[in-house]
């Protein structure tokens, strides 16, 4: 309470004074006084502060901890998000394996085959990657809010790859050539695909003129991965059919996929 200058800090003789300074400052430490805070404003609540931030404490507390005198990491809004980071960060790559193993899980059992599942989850593959790129490139931190839209766009994606896969294995065990088989999926089941993609893309795409930062990035997100998983099923799988399934095998088989009529 001596505006910080050194030469009026001093003990007020006045006690009416003394009782007005211990209560301002009660909120500053326990009963016992064996806790008091520091307090640390930051510039921004980014990763990469917050990181610098905790490392800057965990260094100067190895410096000076001794017995009695202990440094802690504590609450606070900084204190939170960081702590919940750290949770993300380690939980980012369990999440998305999981993911994906269950989606490949569930394609083998359906379709019965390698070829088959890789076509279906190769595309995910590159919009998972291409969205945390987008991410860095935007600035969009992963977090509590993000880190689901990216399982999120896995479950949405894998839609569209057992729609055109399935549509296209029937054409083939048919004794369509490859080309061929491909039109008519285009003519069927993509036409159902592209509007549907389209449709969910421009529903979400108006969250990006949100005022809500967290909305805006969900949309940009969401609206994004729907489109390249859209696209991902129309022309990336049949690319990668072209390689790794043989058509001349399939054409007359009875169709082992629970899609195939």
């Amino acid at each position: 309470m001596n505006e910080g200058n050194l030469k009026w800090e001093t003990l007020s003789r006045n006690p009416d004074v003394l009782n007005n300074s211990i209560a301002r400052a009660d909120g500053l430490y326990n009963n016992n006084c064996s806790l008091a805070p520091v307090l640390v404003f930051l510039n921004d609540h980014k990763a990469a502060t917050l990181d610098r931030a905790v490392h800057a404490v965990q260094d100067f507390a190895k410096e000076n901890n001794k017995d009695g005198l202990e440094f802690l990491l504590a609450a606070g809004n900084a204190g939170i998000e960081a702590a919940t980071n750290e949770v993300i960060k380690e939980a980012e790559l369990t999440i998305l394996i999981l993911v994906y193993l269950c989606v490949a899980t569930m394609c083998m059992i359906t379709f019965r085959s390698w070829a088959a599942t890789l076509c279906i989850v190769l595309p995910l593959v590159l919009t998972s990657v291409l969205g945390n790129a987008l991410m860095a490139f935007m600035g969009i931190g992963v977090k509590v809010a993000t880190l689901p839209v990216v399982a999120l766009g896995v479950g949405i994606g894998v839609d569209y790859g057992i729609y055109i896969y399935s549509r296209l294995e029937s054409f083939l065990r048919a004794g369509l050539p490859l080309q061929e088989a491909y039109y008519q999926t285009l003519k069927s089941t993509g036409k159902a695909v592209l509007f549907t993609g389209l449709c969910l893309a421009i529903g979400v795409c108006t969250w990006i003129f949100s005022a809500i930062k967290f909305q805006a990035d969900m949309g940009l997100m969401l609206t994004f991965m729907l489109l390249w998983n859209m696209f991902g099923a129309l022309w990336l799988l049949p690319a990668l059919a072209r390689f790794l399934i043989k058509p001349e095998k399939l054409a007359g088989q009875k169709g082992n996929s629970l899609f195939a009529h």
